[in-house]
């Protein structure tokens, strides 16, 4: 029997920041730039206090997952398969469903088509889901093409909102901020009274990256080396495969005093990236995004209309109270922060479905050439989103509302797997403490409640 290994040592805090911006990057175009806006200019900025509540869940998730991949090398899909051979089934269903919705595409088309009139919107639509999926074919890794796109728009974007909410928002609006925090809106507390409860849910689960997504941290500190994470396979791209056979399955360290220490380490250095870069950045742009929408559009006397047109009044309105140019920009930053989200989703969505297939169908001691599968998932879903695109369902905030609702009921479940697989997977020592898994519990009622209501309604 092969001696255990040791855990790696574990980097600087600068080294490990990466794979935060990924995850980061799922949540822009969604939550942020869509969701939480729109509530803000249809209500007011009393219902910020959803968003902290939302990407505070989705923190402890997301680090819940991180524990299992640190502490095994594997993902945490891997784990599951452990704890039984049909979880995989749920997981191909509750990604494939959702994420083939073109609704981060359409939504990026949509804008495009308002800067360059005369072009195409379905063809522009189309044309970023085949331009997706060549970005993910060609690039020579996985997670450095993830990366690094998510890094640049993040780099890109979040100063430019930082100016234009800074410029435009007024003291008493900076006020209402700091009130919506705690769920004071005008003249009502947590909820205004004719809160439609879909729109609702739809940005708290998405005050993140949502549903399944989550999950695919996993991966990313799995593929940055972290942990036992180091001693795994990765995914490159199609072309630039060189290993055919991928290993699904970790192994764990032995339980030293040296190895506790340097657990204590990763814990801390994972848990302060993911506050920084995800909680932290995602928190700030939700806020700031919110805020400029609140500004711009609330109470102005602008209609609030269906879809995304609200986007476009506050490109107008930054038109008319800056220069020109800021509104412009605006458009361009929105149109690049969707189809970053859109990359991001069906990159992640594709490794998903991939591994648990092969999770479900593979026999005992096989090996499988993991890319050819994951490109077949990744193609299979831009296919899928390009017909029901082609066959009219294509209106962007419904798309992105039905899959974030969907994605919440994905989500309810992975606090409850995620809490039982670190429960049973994980010696003692390593496992969550009692608070931890009193907001995974907390998390779980919370959807379940919002997912009865919008049911029942």
């Amino acid at each position: 029997m092969p001696k255990p290994k040791n855990l790696p040592t574990p980097p600087t805090l600068i080294k490990t920041i990466g794979p935060s911006f990924i995850l980061l990057g799922l949540a822009l175009g969604s939550g942020e730039l869509i969701l939480w806006p729109y509530l803000a200019a249809q209500y007011g900025l009393g219902l910020l206090w959803g968003a902290v509540v939302g990407i505070l869940f989705q923190f402890v998730l997301n680090t819940e997952t991180m524990r299992y991949t640190l502490y095994k090398g594997e993902s945490v899909f891997a784990g599951f398969r452990r704890l039984h051979k049909w979880i995989p089934a749920w997981f191909i269903i509750s990604t494939f469903v959702p994420y083939a919705l073109p609704g981060f595409s359409s939504a990026a088309a949509n804008i495009i088509a308002k800067l360059i009139p005369g072009i195409s919107e379905a063809g522009v639509a189309i044309g970023l889901l085949l331009l997706t999926g060549t970005m993910l074919t060609v690039g020579k890794s996985l997670y450095k093409t993830m990366e690094y796109l998510q890094k640049t728009i993040i780099f890109i974007g979040l100063p430019l909102i930082v100016i234009l909410t800074f410029w435009l928002a007024s003291t008493a609006d900076w006020i209402d901020v700091s009130r919506g925090l705690v769920g004071l809106g005008d003249g009502w507390f947590l909820f205004p009274k004719a809160i439609a409860i879909t729109a609702f849910l739809s940005a708290f689960a998405y005050a993140g990256a949502g549903g399944n997504l989550n999950l695919a941290q996993s991966y990313y500190i799995k593929e940055k080396g972290f942990g036992m994470g180091k001693f795994m396979d990765k995914i490159s791209s199609l072309f630039g495969q060189t290993k055919k056979e991928y290993k699904f399955y970790g192994e764990t360290f032995a339980d030293t005093k040296l190895n506790r220490r340097r657990w204590q380490a990763w814990w801390q250095l994972v848990n302060r990236e993911h506050a920084i870069v995800f909680f932290g950045l995602g928190l700030i742009t939700i806020i700031l995004l919110s805020l400029l929408s609140y500004t711009t559009v609330f109470g102005t006397g602008n209609e609030v209309a269906e879809g995304i047109s609200f986007i476009f009044t506050q490109a107008q309105v930054i038109n008319q109270q800056t220069i020109p140019f800021f509104g412009t920009a605006f458009l361009i930053m929105a149109a690049m922060m969707l189809f970053g989200t859109q990359v991001g989703v069906l990159e992640s969505s594709a490794r998903i479905i991939s591994e648990n297939v092969a999770l479900l169908t593979m026999k005992k001691g096989q090996k499988l050439n993991l890319s050819k599968w994951f490109y077949t998932s990744l193609w299979g879903q831009i296919i899928l989103g390009i017909i029901i695109y082609s066959l009219g369902v294509k209106e962007p905030r419904f798309l992105i509302t039905l899959s974030a609702i969907l994605n919440a009921a994905a989500m309810m479940f992975s606090f409850i797997l995620v809490s039982i697989l670190n429960k049973k997977q994980l010696r003692s020592w390593y496992k969550p403490g009692k608070l931890r898994q009193a907001i995974m519990a907390l998390a779980v009622l919370f959807f379940l409640f919002f997912l009865t209501l919008t049911i029942m309604g």
